[in-house]
């Protein structure tokens, strides 16, 4: 009998969870996704010497055969104005991927300069993810409609409306992302890194500017980054914008170009009509001046079926893949990550790493500073493990240097976040790209990123790292007693999170406890 009833309950159960996810689908307005029968298959164009980006760059790469010429970019006006001057100077073909574009000052900018592109005869695909477009539908239908862009939007929701509800009833799918991003120009020109395109990306936000790191490519690598950009727009998840956003009404050209009329004309925001006047490194490309580093270069990705797949296969992964192309460090590893939870494996390898003699130390948000409290949940919990085994952290302040120079630029009141996910081995190579130190990164989202072989670059975040404390972070330190301590650089010592809240910490410390690490 009691096996009897033990079974009646579970049905019970499975029955009323299937009726209410049907109801919240219901409630959601959730329908089924368009068939993908009939959408094309597109790849990227050839590149060619013709017009100025290739007559600039061609000639120079085949000076170095099957390397790749990179230039870091740390600035976010510089990152910014380069994007702009590089789909200025287009003649065939953009190609654009990327987690967040936000119809602000930045965004606008570009969404108008897509358009004019396309306006001229260059082909422009746009491949975006579709979790951060809540109020862009107008916008994205009025670049589906230029004959000369194509818009796909990658794992979208197939209600428009009530996303909340939707996320939830197709939760499964919906939390897989692409986390992606690049921005490459005739396919001879590629932008990899960290950034989305939105104003606190290029230091440009109003409360929050964000620290971040891009390489400008050329040669060798650009051909890998653009044959990542087509398995993903090929894959089953990337669907038309067309079929998506059928029955909305767009937003008219006049419209958006009247929007970005009014951010070039307006005062206020002259320092991005300055960025792009002075995109200093597309300029000396353009007039044959620039000299950037020539070395081997890896491109490094996710399959696009861990979308869909949670059993994707291992090799498939970027992570496997990374540490493949880095090799196994011998006498450092400088990790920054806006977000990093290690979780007990990472924190495992890390501290085995440090106690094998390893100089391990990581540069990551403080809590102060980090844009997002849930996930440092995750990472609070190993903080104790790390320092004891003796891998070194350091926490970003919200009024870090450099970016707090130009706090004038960005406005009053203004903290900055670190956003760069970019990682160093033994000071001969770097990671730069869109992985976060974390699962979400791991198991979750879909990522990219170039492996360099750069001493020179390397070098640089080893002593970034190195320097971080006390001028930009904090260092987290162990008392005798075993408790956590962050030291400033007056020689003040904190015993908890420094400029929080008991309120902020009390959250944290909740979101430590519960078993939600793997969603992080």
């Amino acid at each position: 009998m009691p096996h009897l009833l033990q079974g009646l309950h579970h049905r019970i159960h499975r029955a009323l969870g299937a009726a209410c996810i049907a109801t919240v689908a219901l409630l959601a307005g959730c329908g089924t996704l368009p068939s993908q029968e009939d959408r094309p298959e597109t790849h990227s164009i050839a590149p060619s010497a013709q017009g100025p980006l290739g007559s600039a760059v061609v000639p120079l790469a085949q000076q170095h055969p099957g390397k790749t010429g990179v230039v870091a970019i740390d600035d976010g006006h510089v990152a910014f104005g380069a994007r702009i001057a590089l789909a200025r100077a287009a003649t065939r073909s953009i190609d654009i991927q990327t987690f967040i574009w936000h119809n602000d000052a930045t965004g606008t900018l570009l969404f108008d300069e897509a358009m004019r592109a396309a306006e001229r005869g260059v082909r422009v695909r746009i491949l975006l993810d579709d979790l951060n477009t809540v109020g862009l539908d107008p916008t994205l239908a009025l670049l589906a409609s230029q004959p000369k862009l194509d818009l796909r939007l990658y794992n979208p929701y197939a209600g428009r409306s009530a996303r909340g509800l939707g996320f939830l009833a197709d939760f499964t799918r919906l939390n897989h992302r692409m986390h992606n991003k690049s921005f490459t120009v005739d396919n001879v020109v590629a932008v990899v890194g960290g950034r989305n395109i939105a104003d606190e990306y290029f230091e440009a936000g109003a409360d929050t500017g964000l620290v971040d790191l891009d390489v400008i490519a050329f040669g060798e690598v650009v051909k890998s980054v653009s044959s990542e950009f087509d398995l993903f727009w090929n894959s089953p998840s990337a669907y038309p914008a067309k079929k998506i956003l059928a029955g909305v009404e767009p937003e008219s050209r006049q419209a958006l170009a009247r929007r970005a009329q009014t951010i070039r004309d307006d005062p206020t925001t002259a320092k991005y009509a300055d960025a792009i006047a002075h995109a200093e490194v597309v300029q000396r490309m353009l007039a044959h001046t620039l000299q950037p580093e020539w070395t081997t270069a890896t491109v490094v990705h996710d399959d696009p079926g861990k979308t869909l797949s949670p059993e994707t296969r291992t090799e498939l992964l970027l992570l496997p893949k990374l540490m493949t192309a880095f090799g196994k460090p011998v006498k450092s590893l400088d990790i920054i990550s806006p977000y990093f939870v290690p979780g007990n494996a990472g924190t495992e390898a890390l501290a085995s790493l440090a106690k094998q003699g390893v100089q391990v130390r990581v540069l990551t948000n403080s809590l102060a500073a980090t844009d997002e409290k849930s996930v440092h949940s995750g990472y609070v919990k190993h903080r104790k493990e790390l320092s004891q085994a003796g891998v070194q952290l350091f926490e970003l302040k919200p009024e870090a240097a450099p970016i707090m120079a130009r706090a004038n630029e960005i406005g009053r009141g203004s903290k900055a976040g670190l956003h760069a996910k970019t990682y160093a081995v033994d000071g001969r190579s770097i990671f730069v790209g869109s992985f976060n130190f974390d699962p979400r990164s791991a198991r979750l989202n879909t990522e990219m990123g170039l492996v360099i072989d750069s001493p020179a670059m390397a070098s640089k975040l080893h002593a970034v790292v190195g320097d971080a404390y006390p001028s930009i972070a904090y260092r987290v330190t162990l008392a005798e007693d075993g408790s956590l301590r962050w030291a400033d650089a007056g020689g003040k010592v904190y015993t908890t999170d420094p400029e929080t809240g008991w309120l902020e910490r009390t959250f944290v410390d909740i979101g430590a406890t519960l078993p939600i690490e793997w969603l992080l």
